[in-house]
């Protein structure tokens, strides 16, 4: 006997398999919207319409091809994407149900360092994320090595989004913003026509209302009575991380020191790009070299007059105290945290009011929850997030969603401007970026698809594999809880 209640079920589609076909659901719903438009039903109608048509209304949505609660992790996947002359692995997260979730591994980070956890993750229900996050956070760490967690973060806010039907920013608490406000990374050039040219596309043609540029101490190599110390290292190296050289030395045991004639030739260089763009856009500065915080503080009051939006990394992120001491000193503001994994260090930071503005990158401090933590940790203590990014779409979107999440955030970085194939990694039902702004989407998860002819153009030709099978990443072999 079939009892009222499964004959509703029945008639709008939500019974066993035989009767939720997609056709019947959507015709059901396309009905009750008829008949909402001919006649008007407003909130009041609406309370008072037959239960038929209430229940066609609120389930509209609902993914018929998922069951939440019934996802188990059945595989992950993962293909190196050339973002440039950058690698980034973006992972695919599989389920028993069809749907799946990518994510991205930070990048210049190994994908290892997702496939990792592979086993870790086999069978739990994707859409459990802080649970997951918690069982597997205690494999990432500071810089690139927080990568592979952030990876699988992601993707499970991709699945969990896709399993009901929302924006990845609903299930963080909705958003504050319809479009995310970027700032655009823009190199000198090799001259001062260059340097105009470029200037000119960012903000007249691509309609960027937020700059960064590097100023420094690498502009100084080979210049005389610039810098101290540079008999010994080799200033132009920044980038190196060979054991002793002057990349991989923190900043304040290279005693490197910036003369006046040094100050002035940077001051320059800030000055020139101040009098092209004005006033009314903020301008950042980022990459300084290794020097200690008193050369720091010289540099900041030196700079002061151009009022810069902040000044970036100047020594590494876990000396507190000199940081607090910098920030004290000088008028611009401070801000680090790129290679921060999780809250903690950036609570350190916060409570000392240390730094200005928190600068995490999603694709190492612990995903888009944990960043949204930290961005709500640091509003409550009166201090500002902006966001540090250079990957693909994949991660750009977790960051975007995010961002839309978190009332304090500034702007968002992107790395890729000038890449002529960067948004055409993914596929949308919106536009990734509308003249220097994100669009947050409306659709399900992050809201993007890979593009896979795209995205096979542009694999690392070292690595070129496409989401093959990884069987040699199914068993886990560790006994890894930390307690006894």
């Amino acid at each position: 006997m079939i009892t009222p209640s499964e004959k509703l079920l029945k008639k709008f589609g939500l019974g066993k398999s035989e009767q939720s076909s997609t056709d019947q659901t959507e015709s059901n719903r396309r009905d009750f919207i008829k008949k909402a438009s001919s006649s008007g039903l407003m909130l009041g109608a609406f309370m008072f319409s037959p239960i038929e048509e209430t229940l066609a209304q609120s389930t509209s949505k609902v993914n018929r091809n998922s069951a939440p609660s019934d996802l188990k992790i059945t595989d992950m996947r993962y293909a190196v994407v050339m973002n440039g002359g950058g690698r980034c692995p973006v992972i695919r997260i599989d389920t028993n149900q069809g749907i799946y979730g990518l994510g991205e591994v930070r990048d210049g980070a190994s994908w290892r360092y997702a496939l990792f956890l592979k086993s870790r993750i086999l069978g739990m229900n994707p859409c459990n994320v802080e649970l997951i996050f918690k069982r597997i956070k205690q494999f990432g760490f500071h810089g690139r090595q927080g990568g592979g967690v952030c990876a699988v973060e992601m993707a499970l806010w991709d699945l969990a989004g896709k399993a009901y039907n929302v924006p990845a920013y609903q299930m963080l608490g909705g958003k504050y913003r319809d479009k995310v406000r970027l700032y655009a990374d823009t190199s000198m050039g090799n001259s001062e026509d260059e340097f105009i040219a470029k200037v000119n596309k960012r903000m007249d043609e691509e309609g960027y209302t937020f700059l960064k540029m590097d100023f420094g101490i690498e502009l100084l190599k080979g210049i005389p009575g610039t810098t101290v110390n540079n008999n010994f290292w080799d200033i132009g190296r920044q980038w190196t991380n060979e054991p002793m050289t002057y990349g991989a030395t923190e900043h304040q045991f290279t005693q490197v020191q910036i003369t006046d004639k040094g100050l002035e030739i940077l001051v320059e260089r800030i000055a020139k790009v101040r009098e092209k763009i004005g006033f009314d856009v903020p301008l950042a500065s980022d990459h300084y070299g290794h020097f200690d915080h008193n050369n720091a503080i010289r540099l900041g009051r030196a700079v002061e007059p151009y009022r810069l939006a902040w000044l970036e990394d100047l020594i590494p992120w876990r000396f507190t105290e000199h940081w607090k001491q910098i920030s004290l000193a000088i008028e611009t503001p401070t801000t680090t945290g790129e290679d921060i994994y999780l809250k903690e260090e950036f609570i350190k930071l916060v409570d000392q009011q240390a730094i200005d503005i928190v600068h995490p990158d999603l694709a190492t401090s612990g995903g888009l929850l944990e960043t949204k933590k930290i961005g709500d940790y640091a509003e409550e203590k009166g201090i500002a997030m902006a966001m540090h990014f250079a990957g693909t779409p994949v991660s750009f979107m977790a960051n975007v969603h995010c961002a839309a999440a978190t009332q304090n955030f500034m702007a968002l970085e992107h790395h890729s401007v000038d890449l002529d194939y960067w948004e055409d990694l993914v596929t949308t039902e919106h536009t990734l970026i509308e003249k220097g702004f994100a669009i947050v989407p409306d659709s399900p998860g992050l809201g993007i698809d890979l593009n896979e002819d795209v995205v096979k153009k542009h694999l690392d030709p070292e690595h070129d594999q496409y989401f093959k099978p990884t069987p040699e990443w199914d068993v886990d072999r560790s006994w890894d809880r930390l307690w006894s």
